[in-house]
């Protein structure tokens, strides 16, 4: 079984009023300090550069411990701004390390990040651009849970800075570090969000902060082709398509965005990807259901979509949630998909699914949280109903 830390009986974080200092980029800092007031134009660079170290390399929550500012600043500061952190609802680790976290942004606004251990360079951590998402993708869990709004800037830098307070990485660490990829593939559509996520990049990626490589940060998109072209012009990021079918029939049944965006604008779209090439690939994932697209043909109609295109193809055995109609491909099926990938020339690892125990594999995310909620809710509103019967 993971292991599960209950922390509902945690003092609730009320939403502050200050605007939070995480989320602004570096000319969007230096503003706000002049437009508050709290330092003169002449000084709001030098001023932003301090805030920014303590911010994002030192990690910390409070002005008063950024010692080098002067006190009455750092009063000022307190006065017109925060740096806290959200509420933290709970905290879940399961049996193979990948860690989980429901986290309350605001009242009735929470999302779930994933840190997963022994990805990329050292281990990845799956944020969210939405909190639910609108896509209504059949085989994921998440896309069936309406959408609630896109995720400011600061809440999902804020999900890097919960993971990196849990592993204890401050300050921001240039070696050995355990969090060293960045993936947009938790809940929402990243490209229907791109002015917050490009913003949340450039502070990710500032080298004298979090200063996590874009080329260790990657976008999934279920293809918002006219959006594409911006993310690579404006975040140099890496590129990965939520693909799963090669005809647009099947994908429009699996992907219904395919019916706006089909599959051949989809790929003309990726084909001009800025800065595509052998050492910047595009990433496909592919999630493997059982007789629905897992045939050698579908293989085969795979290798010649992709020809020509610097690609490599992860393939996921489908996660299951309750009520799903798809079942997961057997895994020799898995296997003989992959070597006619591998046979054409194509990288094609095998996702091995991680932390499905705490429902924080792919597709699967914050399904646990909402059906404990609604567990609870049910259990008040009995003792109501058995009150009102005559």
């Amino acid at each position: 079984m993971g292991v599960t830390l209950d922390l509902s009986r945690a003092p609730a974080a009320s939403a502050p009023a200050q605007p939070n200092l995480a989320g602004l980029t570096r000319a969007e800092l230096q503003a706000a300090l002049v437009e508050a007031d709290v330092v003169r134009p002449d000084k709001a660079r030098m001023r932003a550069s301090q805030l920014w170290r303590w911010i994002h390399h030192y990690g910390v929550t409070e002005f008063e411990r950024m010692t080098d500012v002067a006190k009455e600043t750092r009063a000022a500061l307190s006065q017109a701004f925060t740096v806290a952190r959200p509420e933290v609802v709970e905290r879940q680790i399961s049996r193979d390390g990948t860690r989980k976290w429901l986290i309350r942004m605001a009242p009735g606004i929470e999302v779930e990040t994933v840190y997963i251990p022994d990805v990329g360079r050292a281990g990845a951590l799956c944020v969210s651009s939405q909190v639910g998402c609108t896509l209504n993708c059949t085989f994921c869990h998440t896309g069936t849970q309406a959408l609630v709004r896109n995720l400011s800037a600061a809440e999902i830098v804020a999900q890097v800075q919960v993971a990196r307070d849990d592993l204890g990485e401050w300050p921001s660490p240039k070696e050995d570090r355990r969090l060293s990829n960045i993936v947009f593939m938790g809940m929402g559509e990243p490209l229907y969000n791109l002015d917050n996520v490009a913003s949340a990049i450039d502070i990710i990626a500032d080298h004298e902060g979090i200063a996590i490589s874009r080329r260790r940060i990657t976008v999934s998109t279920s293809g918002v082709v006219p959006e594409i072209a911006a993310l690579g012009a404006r975040t140099q990021a890496m590129l990965a398509i939520s693909l799963h079918a090669t005809n647009d029939p099947l994908r429009e049944k699996l992907v219904p965005l395919n019916r706006k965006y089909p599959i051949a604008e989809l790929m003309a779209a990726v084909r001009a990807y800025p800065g595509l090439s052998n050492a910047k690939r595009i990433t496909f994932e592919y999630v493997m259901l059982k007789g629905v697209n897992d045939s050698p043909v579908d293989a085969k109609a795979l290798v010649k979509l992709l020809a020509g295109v610097p690609a490599k193809i992860n393939l996921i055995p489908f996660n299951p949630w309750p009520g799903s109609q798809y079942e997961c491909s057997d895994w020799a099926t898995i296997e003989a998909f992959a070597a006619i990938l591998n046979r054409a020339g194509y990288a094609s690892p095998i996702r091995t699914p991680r932390g499905r125990d705490i429902l924080a594999a792919c597709g699967q995310l914050k399904s646990e949280s909402e059906k404990i909620r609604a567990s609870v809710r049910r259990k008040a509103a009995a003792p109501e109903a058995r009150q009102s019967e005559p």
